[in-house]
């Protein structure tokens, strides 16, 4: 929501697919963290949120999808329709989560292991990202040894390693108790396909859990 809402005040269009939270849930973090007003005040102040994001340049597309029931057919679909019916065309594109996506290629069951279908739902958005010529930006999560672990690496990406080897940029988000308690987040870089991996490899960044943002700690 950061990354996105920060687009938005770029002027850029955004669409934010989400298939874990609801649209009007996803809608208000935005307005939080637009404005700066904080999650729990948005209905409160909502007449001054109404009135700052009616001057913004940018644009927002939230839809929301039932879990694993659409994949990278259902959202070329949509981007199509907004691009006929509204004249919307995406400068980039947000997909909470990855894993939580169908293949369209393959029908998971007993003869596809999770490798494998993990690995033909990136290829397919990676794919719709090259068509349609626009960034797709998603989550996954760590398995379990990487949950526990403070420096996490691709190997402890979830259900498959197959993900951080299709895309072109990876990060990790680790937070610690301590890092908690200071407002703290450490972003690890994984895999970078465009510049020097090991330039900025980690760094921290500062969150703001109550107004959906990050902010430089410095």
């Amino acid at each position: 929501v950061h990354l996105g809402s920060r687009a938005v005040l770029m002027g850029k269009t955004v669409v934010h697919y989400t298939l874990e939270l609801a649209e009007t849930t996803i809608g208000l973090r935005y307005d939080s963290a637009i404005t700066g007003v904080p999650l729990s005040m948005t209905f409160e102040y909502k007449d001054q949120i109404k009135e700052k994001i009616t001057n913004i340049e940018g644009g927002l597309i939230v839809k929301e999808y039932p879990t694993a029931t659409v994949g990278s057919g259902h959202f070329r679909h949509l981007l199509n329709e907004l691009s006929m019916k509204k004249n919307f065309s995406a400068d980039i594109i947000y997909i909470d989560y990855i894993n939580l996506c169908q293949s369209t290629r393959l029908k998971f069951g007993a003869n596809v292991n999770s490798y494998s279908y993990i690995k033909a739902v990136a290829e397919e958005l990676r794919g719709l990202a090259v068509e349609k010529n626009v960034p797709i930006v998603g989550a996954t999560h760590l398995n379990l040894t990487g949950f526990t672990n403070s420096d996490p690496g691709r190997e402890d990406t979830s259900e498959s390693f197959a993900l951080p080897a299709t895309v072109d940029f990876m990060c990790a988000l680790i937070s610690t108790e301590e890092m908690e308690q200071l407002g703290q987040i450490m972003v690890k870089q994984l895999k970078n396909c465009y510049n020097d991996p090991t330039l900025h490899k980690r760094f921290v960044v500062g969150v703001d859990r109550a107004k959906m943002r990050l902010f430089n700690v410095e």
